[in-house]
């Protein structure tokens, strides 16, 4: 495609050279540059591509979009822009020719349930035939095939290229987790969105937000490019988001007033069930995924579905289909007389939710293991311990993902939370004898809860990052095979 072409509606500041040249291929890394390609110069928040633009001409691009000039060691064309990443992400949309018109794309954010809600609302559509792409925390999905995933939404260059793959897949909907991080930096920069969705903000990301108004303002910019919103009104910044937006919205709740809203709630260790109502009637729901919090998300899968003029049985059945989420309050299958749940808890409020619920079913002890990770808002260590102290009859307090923190120093700074509620503990750095150690301890009736990783199977120390897999973990401990 032309430069010329590639930049249009994009109001870029000036060019210097020619825009009628051909454009093979587009990149923001260096390493990765191939002849005739479009290199964008990309300050991030530790490295500025600006500095690695001559090593991008040397592998062969033919142009540069930039902030700031450059010493190359040839003439190039250079264009020149106010943000180069909101440049990035228009030029990449047009690049692969807006790949979403035409397909239903959906927006989900907020600062918990966002991997179970693209999940559920993915059941659904499938219930009804539909072929559709997922992008989130997990993985990324066309269909039944899985793309690996490294950010929970990608940088806007490969977002664009994997919505044209979907789009090429004849995918009918696109449903994506949208984090506070793409929505600040750029990474959706231009997708317009047929509907927005807003689970909840609790206190999350305080090392990146500078405050939780800002966190709440990063989250509302969906809203900004949705055309219908569905969100839940029980959460203050909810409501703050709903009386702002100027399109159709659809609320949901348990305890406010709501468009849809649940009755008749019963959570056991199997699921949840309840009777969903809705402008278009009543219908009872079952979901094998136990916790208040997953009444939560159903409720905002089914307002995204409704929305989308998906029947109530339709949104029933597809609900009911789904066991469970990788890694999102997972029972795992030990064969043992004891409990053991996975989930990615790593907030005051996650872990919170987590473990209310586990309390609603055990029959003896609630054993927690978890941590904190490194290099992330710190401020959260010791409120974390307090949650984990008040809700379990033993803490197990061990290493997350240390990054290039000292994990014994993240642990010293959760312990004042502990330590305030009385409840009994025990330090163990090392993640894998931590399990070890709790998975000994637990005896009949009792629930052991592995928070914190969840899906992922690495661990970040330092400079390198190791496999790290809780499940093969667990099973290897007690000598079964991975199911």
């Amino acid at each position: 495609m032309k430069l010329k072409d590639l930049l249009k509606g994009i109001g870029y500041i000036k060019i210097v050279g020619t825009g009628d040249i051909e454009i093979g291929d587009m990149y923001y890394d260096s390493r990765r540059v191939t002849a005739d390609s479009l290199f964008f110069c990309i300050k991030g928040l530790t490295v500025d591509g600006h500095n690695y633009a001559a090593q991008a001409v040397e592998r062969g691009a033919k142009a540069l979009v930039l902030e700031r000039d450059v010493n190359t060691t040839e003439d190039i064309t250079k264009v020149f822009v106010r943000d180069s990443k909101v440049a990035m992400a228009n030029i990449a949309k047009n690049y692969y020719k807006d790949p979403t018109q035409g397909i239903t794309f959906i927006g989900v954010t907020g600062t918990n349930g966002k991997t179970t809600i693209t999940h559920l609302v993915k059941a659904v559509l499938e219930e009804i035939g539909q072929r559709v792409g997922l992008i989130g925390t997990i993985t990324n999905m066309i269909g039944d095939r899985k793309i690996p995933s490294a950010h929970t939404t990608p940088e806007s260059l490969d977002l664009q290229r994997l919505l044209r793959e979907m789009a090429d897949e004849n995918a009918d909907s696109i449903v994506m987790e949208v984090s506070s991080h793409s929505l600040s930096l750029g990474r959706v920069e231009g997708c317009q969105y047929d509907i927005g969705a807003f689970t909840n903000l609790s206190r999350d990301h305080l090392d990146f937000h500078p405050t939780m108004e800002e966190y709440r303002d990063a989250k509302a910019k969906l809203f900004a490019q949705s055309k219908m919103a569905v969100i839940n009104v029980d959460d203050e910044s909810g409501r703050w988001i709903k009386d702002r937006f100027e399109g159709r919205v659809m609320t949901y709740g348990i305890c406010k007033e709501a468009d849809i809203y649940a009755r008749d709630l019963e959570i056991t260790d199997k699921g949840v069930t309840f009777n969903l109502h809705s402008p278009e009637g009543e219908i009872p729901i079952n979901l094998a995924i136990p916790g208040i919090f997953s009444i939560y998300n159903a409720l905002a899968a089914a307002g995204i579905c409704l929305d989308m003029g998906i029947s109530l049985e339709a949104i029933a059945q597809g609900l009911q289909r789904v066991k469970g989420i990788d890694g999102r309050f997972e029972l795992l299958d030990t064969g043992t007389d004891y409990s053991v749940i996975l989930d990615y808890a790593h907030t005051p409020d996650g872990l919170e939710n987590i473990l209310e619920t586990a309390r609603g079913f055990v029959k003896g002890r609630v054993l927690t293991l978890f941590g904190c990770g490194g290099d992330r808002d710190f401020t959260k260590r010791p409120m974390m311990g307090e949650v984990a102290g008040r809700f379990s009859d033993l803490c197990i307090i061990t290493s997350d993902n240390p990054r290039s923190e000292e994990p014994m120093k993240i642990i010293k700074q959760i312990m004042p939370g502990v330590k305030k509620t009385g409840c009994p503990y025990k330090i163990i750095e090392n993640r894998k004898e931590a399990i070890e150690y709790a998975l000994s301890n637990a005896k009949k009736g009792d629930v052991v809860i592995l928070a914190g990783k969840g899906h992922e199977t690495y661990q970040i120390l330092k400079n390198k990052t190791i496999h790290f897999d809780e499940k093969e973990i667990v099973m290897e401990i007690l000598g079964r095979e991975r199911p």
